[in-house]
């Protein structure tokens, strides 16, 4: 399959009716799940093809255990072995022509936000500016002792669990299981959320938790467009105003060549 392929009739139709609210909005906000990267060729940790569908980690934890706060203070070598494993799964990875599509809409609109729950900062490297990563960067990592931080491509050439100058305990700035958010993105979140958008857009993503399925029920509550690219069931399937199922990056190309062709 490539991003050109046919859609169904009812793709089709679905894309027409999101491009009218998008090309009216002067504010569009988009919340990215894994099946925003699946079109880099990155596995989501669950479902089809999931780094861990149906099964417990070579160490016998379910990987919720081994990705906890609990088990990185424990036993780090185990919650670097799986961050190390997904993280090699991203390694070479591009951003895809629905990161692309999304960055490109940023130029030409007043105002565009990704809140993303990846990881692997594609959504910048695709060109996006404003983009909150709820979840954080796998790539940004920190010393628990000293705090020193630091930025790295890969994990490549890293002993595992890697070791700061200081002696601390390195870590990647990632929410693990038990841990709280981060506070500067929940600020961030707070304020675009106050300030409102004229278009909320989830792509690729279960909407499993609270924060992420709100921004579409706000909006969806104050009358305002609300648009699901996913090719599956979601939390909000049943809330959205328009449903387009098919994958994130044909529908993203499909918009923004629509919405590009208009003017926009």
């Amino acid at each position: 399959m490539t991003e050109v392929e046919r859609l169904s009739d009812e793709a089709e139709a679905a894309i027409a009716a999101a491009t009218a609210p998008l090309s009216r909005a002067r504010s569009v906000l988009f919340i990215t799940g894994a099946g925003m990267s699946a079109d880099s060729g990155l596995p989501t940790y669950r479902g089809i093809g999931g780094l861990y569908q149906d099964r417990h980690t070579e160490d016998g934890f379910p990987i919720e255990v081994a990705l906890s706060a609990t088990m990185m203070r424990r036993r780090p070598e185990v919650t670097w072995r799986y961050i190390a494993e997904i993280e090699a799964a991203c390694r070479g990875a591009g951003p895809n022509r629905g990161h692309r599509a999304i960055a490109e809409l940023e130029a030409r609109l007043p105002r565009v936000v990704v809140l993303t729950q990846n990881v692997e900062g594609l959504h910048q490297r695709g060109g996006s500016q404003k983009v909150i990563e709820i979840h954080g960067n796998v790539h940004r990592l920190r010393c628990t002792a000293c705090g020193a931080r630091s930025t790295v491509d890969s994990f490549e050439g890293l002993s595992i669990p890697p070791c700061c100058g200081c002696g601390g305990l390195i870590r990647p700035e990632v929410v693990l299981f038990e841990e709280a958010l981060p506070a500067r993105a929940i600020a961030d979140l707070t304020e675009e959320l106050e300030r409102g958008f004229d278009v909320v857009v989830s792509v690729g993503t279960t909407s499993v938790f609270p924060y992420i399925a709100a921004p579409v029920l706000q909006a969806a509550s104050q009358g305002r467009a609300t648009i699901e690219i996913n090719p599956g069931e979601s939390e909000v399937s049943e809330v959205v105003g328009i449903r387009i199922r098919t994958r994130a990056a044909v529908a993203l190309d499909r918009l923004a060549r629509a919405l590009l062709s208009s003017g926009r």
